[in-house]
């Protein structure tokens, strides 16, 4: 089924038969980071972690890790196959506390291929007619949600009320209240949800974190964050506001938004915003090609980010009364490189799917309450910015944020 029967489907709000083949992408090849990942074992980052700068920053996201039984892992269901559900199948092969262990997705073909690659049995590979007899299903503890945004809210509900865990990608959905909804669920089903915020467990992000919060340059007075690619085609779902809820700001400005709001321990407080022109409108019909905003902090930082269709960028700068720090490649999958008025910044290269599963999992497993950075309510703050910058940029007035 193509796109655009996917885009009529969900636009008529009947039941979906079959889902094509969706999926969330950055340009980094598979191949490449699974290399690194050989030269460097997660075991390895682990303990080099643990003699660095990178330590606090890691164990400041995350101080209610909790302690799993080893004996046991996260058995993880993977909710649409697209291409960063391979990335995310990789990480589980080199997770620690998490397995992949299921699989959902509309395309018979897919499930021979995966079914066969990760072995998984025929119990535990479902479609999206019978999604929710993952009830009965108790070899399935987590699903994770890697379709497009406009279908995140339904699936993780789906997902939570067949007493599933939920872990969704970014953004977490493509309104307030559809987030808002799906904490509600998760809440009433008794059952957690994180987001996918796996640079929250990435030693260069957690640095730049540490750096800017603990003031180690004096205040931030400036940070600069974009992020982007080229090389859309038609037909892509992220090009259809039906499913995607927008352009490349729903996409990958939500990352910039994080990495301002990391580095400032700070909520933004107002933003302004502009679409830039159209290059390629027989693309570009439904979604933004490329759009730039500021936001406005308490502390009185100027903060601006670009995120685009139209070229390839990924840097992270910030300015502060005594010095500077910035990554470059900073947000997508890496290898990142990144320095300081002080030096060159050095930390191993991890598996991002990986590390983020695993943490996840062992607060999970040890039956504790997911940290607030990866909640719902997280998320809910990412997407309120995000409908504030479209206000803005449509309107051409600052917008608050409430």
């Amino acid at each position: 089924m193509d796109v655009s029967t996917a885009v009529a489907i969900h636009l008529s709000r009947k039941p979906f038969k079959t889902i094509p083949s969706l999926f969330k992408r950055l340009p980094l090849v598979l191949s490449q980071q699974k290399w690194l990942m050989k030269q460097l074992s997660r075991r390895t980052f682990l303990q080099n972690l643990g003699i660095g700068a990178g330590v606090a920053a890691l164990s400041s996201f995350n101080n209610k890790e909790g302690q799993p039984n080893n004996d046991k892992k996260l058995n993880i269901a993977l909710c649409g196959l697209g291409r960063y559900a391979g990335y995310l199948a990789e990480g589980l092969q080199e997770s620690k506390y998490c397995k992949l262990a299921g699989i959902v997705t509309g395309t018979p073909s897919k499930a021979v291929v995966w079914k066969k690659q990760y072995n998984i049995p025929d119990g535990n590979i479902y479609n999206y007619q019978n999604f929710d007899e993952l009830v009965h299903n108790k070899n399935i503890d987590l699903v994770y949600v890697v379709l497009p945004n406009a279908m995140h809210k339904e699936y993780a509900i789906r997902a939570a009320k067949a007493g599933k865990h939920v872990i969704v990608e970014k953004p977490m959905a493509v309104t307030v209240s559809d987030c808002e909804e799906m904490i509600a669920a998760c809440k009433k089903a008794g059952v957690q949800m994180a987001i996918g915020y796996r640079l929250h467990y990435e030693p260069y992000n957690m640095e730049m974190k540490r750096l800017g919060q603990q003031k180690v340059f004096g205040q931030v007075r400036l940070i600069e964050a974009s992020l982007g690619y080229g090389g859309s085609q038609p037909g892509e779902w992220r090009l259809k506001k039906a499913l995607s809820g927008g352009g490349p700001l729903m996409n990958l400005g939500v990352y910039c938004i994080q990495a301002h709001r990391y580095i400032l321990g700070e909520e933004p407080i107002a933003v302004t915003a502009q679409f830039a022109k159209v290059t390629k409108p027989e693309l570009f019909t439904e979604v933004e090609e490329a759009i730039t905003w500021q936001m406005e902090f308490p502390c009185g930082a100027v903060c601006n980010s670009t995120s685009t269709y139209n070229c390839s960028i990924d840097r992270l700068f910030a300015s502060a009364d005594e010095g500077k720090f910035e990554l470059s490649p900073a947000i997508s999958y890496g290898p990142f490189k990144g320095h300081t008025s002080k030096g060159e910044l050095n930390f191993p290269v991890i598996n991002q799917q990986a590390t983020q599963c695993d943490e996840i999992a062992k607060v999970l497993l040890a039956g504790e309450e997911l940290p607030s950075h990866i909640s719902g309510e997280e998320g809910l703050k990412d997407v309120k910015v995000l409908q504030a910058i479209y206000e803005a940029a449509r309107t051409g007035k600052k917008v608050a944020i409430v």
